[in-house]
């Protein structure tokens, strides 16, 4: 391998995920410490510790959520209290209260929820959420004009209003009440609402503060409910397991009380007594699925056969299921379809409607799964033919093509994250004039910052850290595009552009049996801020891979440990472009439960993978002293290998006196004109590869 370096090994590596793997530190005294109190096994200690619980009080709290005593939301919300008097004023005096929701999957179960708790209290209320196509995110004028005009006494938002400055100053011009529950970032300028539920404004310290918008509207319902004497009418369990729907297909983190409450909206959801979710669960097929998330229902693609169906209810739900089957169905028709549609499912009694408004969710998913598919594959062929080689340079990818759908175009954002490892802003023009689009970043890039970095250029945005939404004139567009390359070359190096994927510890594959994965359930539910355990085992051998469904890699892979070699069968989702993998890899993977055809078994489902550590180490054979000229493109170069500390390094200079400089083991070289002003770029781009074979072939080391 060494002598065809860089021709395999450039091609094997770029069969591999481009990414940088951070393993946590192994703090095997304070694991030590921690198993006195908590009497699990040091991994799972270790485990807690990488998520931040390090004393025994914070472990205790982490693992029995029940034992917390939470403090009264009316102490935590300042303006709770008002805003029972105005809601209890309204049911008792028959007045029309309208809900305004937002259609995302938070938004409508937000919706759902005060909807299902205002009528059980016999409230006269309505709702509306604006439309996504044409009005975009929040309350505004006309729905507040409607309200009005329909006798509307009290207006409740839900997921959205923090920011809604205007509508709310209309409605209070109107002489409408308005409640604002919300739980984005705080504007500058609070709206003029009679009352302000937000999370946000919150101490950092209460338990409260990670809430979605679900949330504070769960919280809002129970103390209603609590309030009027109607706390034990059957009316909690409802509210809790469209709390639990909204927070995990939010992306809420799952932590504080929203680790207590969905711990037990999970247990509740398989025995649910909604019609939508019953039907939801119906038509998403968990029960066929299994209690291993997403490699529990693919019995069938890991055995070459149609998984059985399991008419056993499972006991308890988890996330993925929310996250990977009912949360999309979910959110889907907020992308691409009409809200009134989840609206109805979740609030319905009668199971035939239930089911109609399912079978909808489920066609308008598999359409959105296919546009999601097509935008994806042409966004890359637009990547790979015009950006591909700046993308070190700009370190940011902004792609903007007309007939896209600006709905899903948020999802393709962060594949082309995944895939090439820079903040991606996409979009689409609305017409000739107008741009739509969503942005994505990585963890060294702040959105909403770059955002308002370039504000004087944009229409309306918004967002956070992660991800935002922005609008712009057509002919501001190359203007953007150089801005966002200014602001992400003030934030990023070049080490930055790969996705990271902290790993939690080594485990060998002889570790991998049932015992481990079920002392892992002390972590559940895992979500955001308690992620899925990630494990590593290097150097494992692939015996065997083929490529199934949609573009998955199903292997089987092998470990030889005191010359005893063990197997085990794995999945790798969306991994088509790696196929075939090298034989020896490292992996990195979590732990899932697979149950078909009557057994159980614990398999892999691999998040990452790079060439085996042993196998790959260019110029370490290759003498000190080599030097040679040689022609390339037409150009006259010189190149040798030379000591640089204790590495060699492969040094290929131009006739304007530039060197590339490339170190053992490196796939990043720098290049300029000396040391101190090099640039880092990464090798394995197309361009240095041509070069980089011929001076390897000059100096003869290349065959």
């Amino acid at each position: 391998m060494l002598d065809q370096f860089p021709t395999t090994a450039t091609k094997i590596l770029r069969r591999l995920p481009n990414q940088r793997w951070q393993i946590y530190p192994q703090k095997i005294e304070l694991a030590q410490t921690l198993a006195k109190t908590t009497h699990l096994p040091s991994l799972l200690n270790q485990l807690l510790i990488n998520r931040g619980i390090e004393t025994p009080e914070q472990a205790q709290a982490f693992l029995n959520s029940e034992s917390i005593n939470l403090p009264s939301p009316l102490q935590e919300f300042p303006d709770l209290a008002i805003s029972l008097e105005l809601l209890q004023s309204c049911i008792l005096c028959k007045e029309k209260i309208a809900i305004c929701g937002d259609y995302d999957a938070d938004g409508m179960t937000s919706t759902a929820l005060l909807l299902r708790c205002l009528r059980w209290l016999d409230a006269q209320v309505n709702y509306a959420i604006p439309s996504r196509m044409h009005e975009g995110y929040g309350i505004n004028k006309r729905i507040v004009e409607e309200f009005q005009s329909e006798g509307v006494k009290l207006i409740l938002t839900v997921d959205n209003g923090i920011s809604a400055f205007e509508p709310i100053a209309r409605a209070r011009e109107l002489g409408l009440q308005v409640i604002v529950t919300d739980h984005h970032d705080i504007p500058q300028q609070l709206p003029p609402a009679n009352a302000i539920l937000n999370p946000k404004l919150l101490p950092e310290s209460s338990i409260y503060r990670g809430v979605a918008g679900v949330g504070v509207a769960y919280i809002l319902a129970v103390s209603l409910a609590q309030q009027l004497g109607q706390a034990n009418s059957g009316i909690i369990k409802p509210m809790l397991e469209l709390f639990t729907l909204g927070t995990i297909a939010d992306l809420a983190p799952l932590t504080g009380v929203n680790r207590r409450w969905v711990k037990r909206g999970l247990l509740q959801l398989p025995k649910s007594q909604l019609a939508g979710v019953q039907a939801l669960i119906q038509v998403s097929g968990i029960r066929d699925w299994g209690q291993g998330g997403r490699l529990g229902g693919y019995g069938g693609i890991l055995n070459n056969q149609q998984p059985t169906t399991n008419n056993k209810q499972p006991k308890s739900l988890k996330p993925e299921d929310i996250g990977f089957r009912l949360g999309p169905r979910i959110n889907a028709i907020g992308r691409i379809g009409d809200p009134q549609i989840v609206i109805e499912l979740l609030t319905t009694d009668d199971m035939g409607i239930a089911l109609e408004r399912a079978m909808q969710c489920e066609q308008i998913n598999q359409h959105r799964q296919q546009m999601c598919e097509q935008i994806e594959q042409e966004a890359i062929a637009l990547v790979e033919t015009e950006y591909i080689t700046s993308l070190q340079e700009d370190r940011v990818l902004v792609v903007v093509q007309p007939n896209w759908h600006h709905g899903v175009i948020g999802i393709v954002a962060s594949r082309l994250v995944e895939r090439y490892g820079v903040p991606v802003f996409i979009g689409t023009y609305e017409d000739d004039k107008q741009i739509r689009g969503s942005a994505r970043g990585i963890p060294e890039f702040h959105v909403f910052a770059a955002l308002e970095y370039c504000q004087d250029l944009l229409g309306k945005f918004g967002g956070h850290k992660a991800a935002g939404g922005f609008s712009l004139s057509a002919e501001n567009l190359a203007a953007l595009r150089s801005r966002l390359v200014e602001f992400a070359n003030q934030c990023l190096e070049i080490q930055h552009l790969k996705p990271l994927l902290n790993i939690d510890a080594e485990a060998n594959l002889n570790q991998i049996n049932q015992e481990l994965y079920q002392q892992l359930h002390a972590l559940e539910p895992c979500g955001i801020d308690n992620p899925d355990p990630i494990f590593w085992t290097a150097n494992v051998q692939v015996i065997e891979q083929q490529t199934v469904g949609k573009g998955h890699i199903k292997l089987t892979l092998a470990q030889t440990i005191d010359q005893q070699q063990f197997k085990i069968k794995a999945i790798a989702w969306r991994w088509r472009d790696y196929f075939p993998l090298p034989q020896r890899i490292d992996i990195a993977y979590k732990l899932r439960e697979n149950h078909f055809d009557g057994n159980t078994t614990i398999e892999l489902e691999l998040v990452g993978a790079r060439l085996a550590s042993q196998s790959y180490s260019p110029f370490t054979s290759y003498p000190t002293t080599s030097k040679a000229a040689f022609e390339y493109n037409q150009r006259q170069y010189t190149c040798g290998i030379y000591q640089n500390g204790s590495l060699p390094e492969l040094r290929i200079k131009n006739p304007d006196g530039k060197v590339l400089a490339i170190g053992q083991g490196q796939t990043v070289g720098l290049l300029g004109n000396n040391r101190q002003d090099a640039k880092e770029v990464d090798i394995l781009q197309s361009q240095y590869d041509g070069i980089i074979q011929a001076a390897l072939r000059a100096l003869g080391t290349c065959k």
